[in-house]
């Protein structure tokens, strides 16, 4: 179950890279720019920007849960009643693009029909396949086979990971794997579960086990929210784990509000709307902060 698949990726690894999007996700993160990598069925999303309210949307559905918003008149989905159906009847209907469906099956065989056409721009590249999500090591066995298929033809491997997973799933998964980036959201267990819905115990463990995997390397990638984790006091805990595990390079990731038309394409609301981006002075005073503890540190 995959959402997305994004050639020519440049931030998913080295090189020029295909990422492959898992759909389903274990974190439930306040500043998530994915919404539509959480749950891990297919999803209706709507964009009312796109709309130009034909509703030939509301003939089309079989269950009806499509009607007219009694405040703006766009079609509104009731999604206790969709089902994201395999006909995508609405989405056929729907000749503006102003629906979509969020998530798709895909065997292994298809999956690397799309990534085999840019092997030769990995090689150029020194790129290659990244798995990210939504969450890969939640569908354990395929992203494990898959990365395998890739490794059998000499292509490189990475796996971004929130490190919410299974310890054994996780091992399968790192015998074919050439790079990890891993995501440390908050040190502190109690505020990240506030934040993303569970503590942070297996996922510091995980990392840890990661960090001493051999033959595998390892990036820790930090997202910077403003007002949540960019404290001083968690940036120091961040950096002393980083250190105690024996990684050495961090990545920060700002925070941004691309993802917020995809909340409401889902009938959700963004829950960080007083949030604003950190500015490029802030980021980099961060780096400076990090590389303090003889750690590497770049910002994307």
């Amino acid at each position: 179950m995959i959402f997305n698949i994004q050639r020519y990726s440049v931030h998913d690894g080295p090189g020029a890279r295909t990422t492959v999007f898992f759909k389903g996700c274990p974190l439930g993160c306040l500043w998530c720019a994915n919404p539509e990598s959480r749950s891990d069925v297919p999803e209706i999303g709507h964009f009312p920007s796109k709309c130009v309210k034909c509703y030939a949307c509301l003939e089309a559905c079989p269950l009806g849960a499509i009607s007219l918003s009694q405040k703006q008149g766009f079609p509104e989905i009731d999604r206790r009643i969709c089902k994201a159906c395999n006909d995508h009847d609405c989405i056929e209907a729907c000749l503006q693009g102003a629906i979509k469906i969020w998530g798709r099956y895909i065997a292994k065989e298809e999956l690397w029909k799309e990534v085999k056409k840019d092997t030769l721009l990995y090689r150029n590249s020194k790129g290659g396949v990244t798995l990210s999500g939504g969450e890969p090591a939640g569908q354990p066995r395929f992203a494990a086979e898959f990365l395998k298929f890739c490794k059998e033809r000499g292509i490189h491997t990475t796996l971004d990971t929130c490190g919410f997973s299974d310890q054994e799933n996780l091992r399968e998964i790192l015998k074919y794997v050439d790079l990890v980036l891993f995501d440390l959201k908050c040190m502190d267990p109690e505020k990240h579960k506030m934040f993303t819905g569970v503590d942070n115990q297996l996922i510091l463990q995980n990392a840890e086990m990661i960090a001493s995997y051999h033959g595998v390397a390892m990036v820790i990638r930090v997202p910077v929210v403003p007002g949540y984790n960019d404290s001083e006091e968690n940036m120091r805990a961040t950096a002393q784990f980083i250190k105690k595990i024996g990684a050495k390079r961090v990545e920060l990731l700002p925070y941004h509000r691309l993802g917020a038309g995809k909340y409401e394409s889902l009938g959700v609301k963004y829950r960080l709307d007083d949030v604003s981006p950190p500015s490029k002075s802030y980021l980099t005073g961060m780096r400076e902060y990090l590389e303090s503890f003889e750690l590497s540190c770049s910002e994307e």
